[in-house]
């Protein structure tokens, strides 16, 4: 294996850029962190388990005279869906009650780097790619 192909060791990369990037601390405070589980999930999965029981109860009754599978799943699906999503929101708020008692404070640093920011693009600067690409 060439030196390219060899994996470096991370160590060695946070120490160069350390010595390259001279950021100063500009700001203390402590905070406090509360760990929260995300709803979005918890709902998604509920409406996913939703799906999954419609279409198990379709196919686990005889079919009807009066309408076909394909209703009933829509008519499950529906409900299902519904009633999943929902009943995942109330697992996540159970949760989020249980752990949500534990808070820990840490103390949070405002770092600013001490090297000017270049300009973005269509801010107006006299070197802007933007503007001369606009002028052509």
């Amino acid at each position: 294996m060439s030196s390219i192909e060899q994996p470096q060791d991370p160590s060695t990369e946070s120490i160069a850029d350390n010595e390259t990037a001279s950021e100063t601390v500009l700001a203390e405070a402590t905070v406090t962190v509360h760990r929260a589980p995300r709803y979005r999930n918890f709902m998604l999965l509920g409406a996913i388990l939703g799906v999954l029981l419609a279409f198990i109860f379709t196919l686990a009754f005889p079919e009807n005279d009066e309408y076909d599978r394909a209703q009933i799943f829509g008519f499950l699906l529906l409900g299902g869906v519904t009633v999943g999503a929902g009943l995942g929101a109330v697992v996540a708020l159970v949760i989020d009650r249980i752990i949500g008692r534990s808070h820990t404070t840490v103390v949070a640093d405002r770092l600013g780097a001490n090297e000017p920011r270049a300009a973005e693009p269509g801010s107006g600067t006299p070197n802007d790619d933007f503007q001369t690409f606009n002028e052509k």
